[in-house]
């Protein structure tokens, strides 16, 4: 196919600009947490980041069959002095793709004539969701149950059979990518020879071996130890989250079809997109985090309806959670795409993946690079958006070092709550994890103050901060999980008189009500994860995402203060590394 640029020079200088595409540094070449590592790390960190550009490679190609050739068409037109090429790369770079929603919700797509397509790299290009679903109807009547459960299974790729555009195949993708899982399994395979932990090495080895063999079993192996883990030096790891595919959870909208899966007990789970991340753990900041640990089971004892079903932490069982914060040094594939934005911190694995079954754990990572307001500028846009939303008797009340301790909050909340079943809820599922994470961690505000965890006043502080953060700058698309959420929120909020927003704009937040009400909305998305029903969490979404005026009015104020549509981020040792062998 012959690509050529989408977006004009004007549009590319425009989203290439200091204002509009905003800067997340990781660490750099002299930064004092690489160079006061042992030898064998920092050696070893050279072959992890190479191992995280392979899995990048690999998410590209699970994003669209077009990533990779219309990389290579810029870099090769880049060589010839195209300035719209450059800067469209610089783009590509930052959102890892051709398609990407920014942050006002608007779909870039880079490359002229190509059109988004909810099946991403996973499904053929030319599969409509209708065909999709007359196929896996005709497939199950005729009894061809094993290969629906493997087209609707969360590690394959599906493609048109080579003899008849009418069948389908699904492809387990570490052997679809074989060769490049191959090339990424010695790399970790020598980072285990040269890094000082025991334990990180022998999960580097399990990783490894779940690269050379399709077999989700092994994925499991590795994700224990690595859950595991709570004194390393370093962080490697490999994300696999099913937030991105739309086109699998359509087939439980088509109700012939949804009745043939659940007669015939076949689970739908959405396609992994593949990340991975390279970091340096914190010692200052991990210990911080670890404080929480102790109160998980007080927060499972008081989760809504916990005697209903079986949730990841226990009020009564050890506590098989692993928390680290860390110094990034690289974010590559999934973890890494800035898509709007880009993630704080991750809960990983999901409920869907085999480790959970076999006695592993969870492990939260916590990203310091994209959590801290350093520069200047960006304080000053902080503090004007605070003038311009908060009403003022609430700023003495905002304190963005807390949106920390809510982050912590919202990644222990995925930890509790229904441990299974959610996946009925289709493409409603995420949205409601995410509210319901949220909720978790603004409801069990004070439990946590009354155990000691918070002061009054930081558990004040964590409000306010939550309430003024929430408030977005455009209306998202469905598929935007994180923001989908955060609408609701503000309407649920909203109608229970816990906030308020003023005819000309400001945010006031009636600061004894907010818990209550988040206790109240947490107990209805239990019920809803509960039911394992679709329709009942397609209702609930559509009750509360609610886009109304007095957001919107925020929203046209915010718009104004800030000129951001998307991110990059900058990272200098990961490209030092990446040529260096130390």
């Amino acid at each position: 196919m012959k690509y050529e640029c989408n977006l004009d020079l004007d549009e590319l200088k425009k989203r290439t600009s200091k204002d509009c595409l905003v800067t997340k540094k990781m660490l750099d070449v002299d930064s004092p947490e690489f160079n006061n590592l042992a030898d064998g790390d920092k050696n070893a960190l050279s072959y992890l980041v190479k191992a995280a550009r392979i899995i990048e490679k690999i998410n590209m190609e699970l994003d669209s069959c077009h990533n990779l050739p219309f990389k290579k068409y810029l870099e090769d037109e880049i060589k010839k002095g195209d300035e719209r090429a450059k800067l469209t790369k610089i783009l590509f770079d930052a959102q890892k793709g051709i398609f990407s929603l920014d942050c006002e919700s608007n779909m870039v797509i880079l490359a002229k004539e190509l059109e988004f397509k909810g099946g991403r790299g996973f499904y053929p290009e030319d599969l409509t969701v209708e065909k999709f679903h007359n196929i896996l109807i005709k497939y199950i009547k005729d009894g061809k149950i094993e290969l629906v459960r493997k087209i609707l299974n969360q590690r394959s790729v599906i493609e048109w059979d080579k003899e008849s555009k009418e069948e389908l195949v699904a492809i387990d993708y570490v052997d679809k990518f074989s060769e490049d899982f191959k090339n990424a399994a010695e790399l970790l395979l020598r980072a285990s020879c040269l890094s000082t932990n025991i334990d990180f090495n022998e999960y580097l080895r399990l990783q490894a071996q779940a690269f050379l063999v399709a077999d989700p079993m092994l994925d499991a192996y590795a994700d224990r130890k690595w859950a595991k883990m709570q004194d390393t030096p370093l962080e490697f790891t490999i994300t696999r989250e099913n937030y991105s595919d739309t086109m699998t959870e359509t087939v439980l909208e088509n109700e012939e079809l949804k009745n043939l899966l659940d007669k015939n007990n076949i689970e739908v789970i959405s396609k992994d997109y593949l990340g991975a991340r390279v970091g340096i753990v914190n010692k200052e900041g991990t210990d911080y985090i670890l404080k929480v640990k102790e109160y998980l089971p007080l927060m499972a004892k008081n989760m809504p309806y916990n005697d209903e079903y079986q949730q990841v932490i226990s009020d009564k069982n050890e506590i098989s959670q692993t928390m680290v914060d860390v110094d990034l040094v690289d974010v590559a594939g999934d973890v890494g795409a800035f898509r709007a934005g880009i993630t704080l911190a991750e809960n990983l694995p999901n409920n869907d993946k085999l480790s959970l079954t076999i006695g592993g754990g969870r492990r939260n990572v916590y990203h310091r690079q994209i959590r801290f307001i350093t520069s200047e500028d960006a304080k000053q846009k902080l503090q004007e958006r605070l003038d311009n939303i908060l009403d003022k008797n609430f700023h003495k009340f905002y304190d963005d070092k807390m949106d920390h301790p809510f982050t912590i909050g919202h990644e222990n909340g995925h930890s509790l709550g229904p441990k299974e079943g959610t996946e009925a809820l289709g493409k409603y599922k995420s949205i409601i994890e995410e509210n319901k994470a949220d909720m978790v961690s603004l409801s069990m505000l004070d439990v946590l103050t009354d155990a000691g965890l918070y002061t009054k006043e930081e558990r004040n502080k964590i409000i306010v901060t939550y309430a003024a953060d929430n408030m977005l700058k455009s209306k998202p698309e469905l598929s935007q999980a994180h923001r989908v959420r955060s609408v609701m929120q503000n309407y649920y909020f909203i109608l229970n008189k816990a906030i308020s927003i003023s005819s000309d704009g400001f945010l006031s937040i009636d600061i004894e009500k907010m818990v209550p009400t988040a206790q109240k909305m947490l107990s209805e998305i239990i019920k809803v994860q509960l039911s394992k029903d679709f329709s009942a969490g397609e209702k609930y979404v559509n009750d509360y995402f609610v886009w109304t005026d007095e957001m919107e009015l925020i929203s046209q104020k915010l718009k104004k203060i800030s000129k951001r549509l998307n991110g990059t981020t900058e990272q200098k040792l990961a490209e030092y590394l990446l040529k260096e062998e130390l």
